[in-house]
């Protein structure tokens, strides 16, 4: 008896599943006769797209929302794609007959397959790196072919409103080849395939019903910059071109600066609401809630523990295998009182003569400073590389100042650690010429000195001063209230200049320190190391 009504349930388990999968799968077919089209041919705009459906969606849209995927796409992003509401069709991709064209263009002939696209009446084709800011329903009363003029009297294919033809379609496959692109790409194709698009009369929307009925459905149409408010024309005017109440589409079109790339946010003010909209993305896949990727959770976790644990182990072999934490609060505070802070950092390398020191190179200064800025731009490099792109902006520019300044501090530190190494040796030589025991129990007195401040102050302030010089350069436009990009990266390379001036000060006195500590210390052996000493 048990195995029968063990097999009665299995069966109706299955046939559950099969009714809800039937379920999901006619939701994610077609329902109505107009649609938003979008590409997907990588993972890299995959947020992109997602942003774009949740924006066309708070726009009060129920039409069917289609996009256009490659190979390139992985079965995740067309998971969560349709976990968003997206209806997604597999497409492949078309070459770009253009020999000389950019690398990234290698797959944008594809667009021109939205044209063939015959079982909707009417579609709407916008970018992925664009957002729908107020409803668009009405571009679907345009004519067969509407866009945007860009650029004096070119049309840009970011924002389109299509009647698909087949005959259109396939009488452009026949003329790839022949029709020249200005840009190695579809809207350089599209701009010789639409003639005379420039001269195409504006699209009115909010003309009465009766009169757009009673006229031929016009060939072309040209839209207004509302439905594709362009962020370089932003960029040069701080401010739009129409009326910011009245704006339908925001295309982000300058280059790399793309809305889910987390330093755009400090660069472009318009990025804001981009943003504002990823931040209300459900989760509709597991982790995938604010436009997060679980793939890159842990990532950015390790990322924020990482510098701090190599701190405190750093701490740990520099200060606490030798005292107590207490002992060097103690000494610290006992240094500053007696002999001042910054004992070396008003003497130049010229004057550090004596009968019991050595000249300091003359080069040394300048080698420091041009470790100090390779240091600093491997520094910048290596944290651009190791954060992921799309995280949230608050959290990019946290990581980046975390592992900009913990790359740097090994670096500089190793190399300052070096200096001291050097001058080590250099005291080293020039006792060996030494042959009264007073004079070297007196080196060795001098370094067991050492030892005993082994952590220099005057390396902490610096160490400081380059921090805080950071963090404000970058941050000025904010404090000001600068929203323009220009005056923004003016204002960020003064700040930037002051920083490198305190940089070069500080490099060139930190490795002269760093010589004569070594120096001083001489024949002893020195059990730990301490970066920036």
């Amino acid at each position: 008896m048990k195995p029968i009504l063990l097999r009665l349930w299995i069966i109706s388990l299955i046939m559950f599943l099969s009714c809800n999968y039937w379920v999901i799968g006619a939701s994610k077919s077609q329902s109505t006769e107009e649609a938003y089209v979008t590409l997907l041919y990588g993972d890299e705009f995959l947020l992109g797209v997602r942003v774009l459906g949740k924006s066309i969606r708070e726009s009060g849209s129920t039409k069917d929302m289609v996009v256009l995927v490659s190979d390139g796409v992985s079965q995740y992003a067309n998971d969560l794609l349709r976990a968003d509401g997206w209806i997604v069709e597999k497409i492949s991709l078309l070459s770009n007959p253009n020999q000389v064209r950019p690398t990234r263009f290698w797959g944008v002939y594809t667009k021109l397959k939205v044209f063939n696209m015959t079982k909707y009446k009417k579609v709407v084709y916008l970018d992925a790196d664009t957002i729908v800011v107020k409803s668009i329903e009405d571009l679907f009363k345009c004519g067969k072919f509407c866009a945007n003029l860009k650029h004096s009297e070119r049309l840009n294919s970011g924002v389109m409103v299509i009647e698909p033809s087949e005959e259109v379609f396939k009488d452009m496959m026949s003329k790839v080849t022949t029709l020249p692109s200005y840009t190695g790409g579809d809207q350089g194709f599209l701009n010789s395939y639409y003639v005379g698009f420039a001269n195409a009369r504006v699209y009115e929307p909010n003309q009465p019903s009766d009169v757009l009925n009673s006229r031929k459905v016009p060939e072309m149409e040209r839209l207004s910059t509302l439905y594709n408010a362009d962020v370089g024309l932003y960029m040069l005017a701080n401010k739009w071109m129409v009326d910011e109440k009245e704006l339908r589409v925001i295309h982000y079109t300058l280059g790399p600066l793309k809305p889910w790339d987390w330093w755009t946010s400090w660069l472009l003010k318009p990025v804001d609401v981009w943003q504002n909209v990823r931040v209300r993305l459900q989760e509709s896949l597991p982790g995938t809630g604010g436009g997060k990727n679980p793939r890159d959770e842990l990532l950015v976790k390790f990322l924020f523990l990482f510098p701090l644990l190599l701190i405190v182990f750093c701490y740990y072999r520099s200060f606490l295998k030798t005292r107590s934490l207490c002992d060097h609060v103690r000494q610290l505070y006992y240094k500053v009182r007696a002999r001042g802070v910054l004992p070396y950092s008003s003497v130049p390398s010229s004057t550090i003569v004596s009968p019991q020191q050595p000249k300091v190179p003359a080069f040394l200064g300048g080698i420091s400073v041009c470790v100090c800025f390779a240091a600093v731009l491997a520094s910048l490099g290596l944290s651009l590389v190791i954060i992921p792109r799309q995280v949230m902006p608050w959290t990019g520019l946290l990581l980046m100042y975390e592992w900009t300044f913990t790359l740097f501090f090994l670096l500089f530190g190793s190399y300052l650690h070096l200096i001291y190494q050097w001058g080590k040796a250099v005291a080293n030589r020039a006792r060996q010429f030494q042959a009264h025991p007073a004079s070297l129990d007196h080196e060795s007195g001098k370094g067991h000195q050492v030892q005993q401040s082994c952590c220099d102050i005057a390396a902490c302030y610096y160490g400081l001063g380059m921090a805080s010089l950071a963090i404000l350069a970058p941050a000025l436009p904010s404090i000001f209230g600068i929203t323009a990009l220009f005056l923004r990266l003016g204002l960020m390379v003064v700040g930037g200049l002051v920083l490198a001036s305190f940089m070069t000060y500080a490099s060139e006195h930190l490795s002269i320190r760093s010589f004569m500590s070594g120096f001083e210390e001489g024949g002893t052996q020195r059990r730990s190391i301490c970066f920036l000493c």
